[in-house]
Order: structure tokens, then sequence, then C-alpha cells
């Protein structure tokens, strides 16, 4: 069995990984506070799509996958692939957030958001690892991978019933902690799931190294973020004339 190495930076990636993934889970909240609001919902509830399954979900899974290793082994990314997972983040956050902040919201809607969006995080994570192509025969620990899949659930449950209520700042920031937080431990529990063994005469992977394919991604979601930070401040500091809540644009 070869070392899997998942620290390859140190603690860098994994701190740059939750440090993302906090922002991007605040913003997500602010912006489906605004939708809450009646403040054209279904444009702040893609916004919020965006911060949560891209920046939240989807950047700090990759990030955190610039530090993992094999010993031995060579490691690639398939393009394409790559992409769709991160189109599988926006798209399972952005039914949740609809699901859970319709105005008839209960907690059916709430459950079955959670599901829905907990089980699409599951697959953008293992469609990010199917991604990934070496020259070492990977396999899985089923138990740990259901256990990963059950952890996602739980924290897609959790980021949608804080997406409902009203926060302010400093409950706004505590509850992105939380979830960052379980977001990581869904990934780092899927990742410990993995166990790779060296392949004799194997041909070398083909796709682009995690510089290349992730580097334009993630500078092209982080810039994202960025546009949507200066929106959520403009909004929340700008606060006039805005229609009443329940009222819809």
């Amino acid at each position: 069995m070869l070392h899997l190495e998942h620290f390859a930076f140190g603690w860098l990636t994994p701190a740059l990984a939750f440090f993302l993934s906090a922002t991007g889970c605040a913003i997500g909240l602010q912006c489906t506070k605004q939708a809450r609001l009646g403040r054209r919902r279904f444009g702040w509830l893609v916004l919020a799509s965006f911060a949560i399954g891209g920046t939240g979900i989807w950047v700090m899974h990759f990030i955190a996958m610039l530090g993992f290793s094999i010993d031995g082994a060579q490691i690639r990314f398939d393009v394409p692939v790559t992409v769709l997972s991160a189109v599988i983040a926006v798209v399972v956050v952005g039914i949740g957030l609809y699901l859970a902040s319709s105005p008839r919201a209960g907690v059916l809607a709430l459950g079955t958001g959670g599901v829905i969006t907990g089980s699409g995080i599951g697959v953008m994570h293992y469609t990010g690892m199917y991604a990934m192509k070496t020259d070492a025969h990977i396999e899985y620990d089923h138990v740990r991978v259901l256990l990963s899949l059950a952890i996602a659930v739980v924290a897609a449950t959790a980021t949608l019933w804080f997406s409902v209520r009203s926060w302010g700042v400093v409950s706004t920031v505590g509850a992105a902690l939380v979830m960052a937080a379980a977001i990581a431990t869904m990934h780092y529990t899927g990742m410990s799931a993995m166990h790779a063994h060296s392949v004799s005469g194997a041909a070398d992977p083909q796709g682009a190294e995690a510089f290349q394919v992730l580097g334009p991604l993630l500078a092209g979601l982080s810039v994202l973020t960025l546009v949507l930070l200066i929106g959520v401040t403009m909004a929340l500091t700008n606060p006039h004339g805005a229609p009443k809540p329940g009222r819809s644009a």
C-alpha cells in the first residue's frame, strides 16, 4: 500500500481552504438574507449558490487537493470532469437554497433540501476524485465513504438552516465557521477512505497537472468571490429604497 500525503505543504493548504470556505459561506449567508428580504430573490439565490457551492465547498475541496500526493505515483486531473464537479456543487446548493428559502418552506422542505444538497456535495467530491488520474490503483473503504456522505447531508442541512435565519455580522461569521468546519470534515473523511496500491508497468496518467488546471479555476472563483463580497457590502450599507420583506422583485 502506498503512502498518501494530505498535507504536502504543511498546514498551509488546509488553513487556506478553511478560510476561503468560511468566507464563501459567510457571503452566501448574506446573499440568502437579501433574497429573503425580497430583494430580487432569484438573483441573490444564484449568487449565494456560487458563494457557498463554488467558494465554500468546491474551492475548499480543490485547495485541499493541492496538498495531496501519493508517494511513488503521478497525479493528473481531467479538466472537463473537474469543471463538472464545480457545476454540480453550485447547482445542488442552489436547489437546496431555493427549497429552504421559500416563504412557505417548513421542516420537510429543509430536510429535503438538505438531503439533495448533501448528496450532491458527496457527488461533487467523488466526481472531483474521479477527475484525479494516477498510475496507482485506487480503492475506497465503503464504510468511510458512507460516513462522508452522512456528514455531507448533516453539513448541508445545517447550512440551509443557517441560511433561512436572520443573522447579524457576528452570528453570520460564527455560522460560516461552523459550516466550513463541517465541509472540511466531510472532505477529509472522504479522503481517508482512499487507499492506493502500486501497479507494475502502469501507463502514465493523462491530464493536466494540479496547478495547471486548478490555478485558473481557483483564480476565477476567487475574483467572483471578491465581486460578491463588494456587492453584498454595498447592499448592506445602502438599504434605503429596498422593497419591504415579503415582496419579490
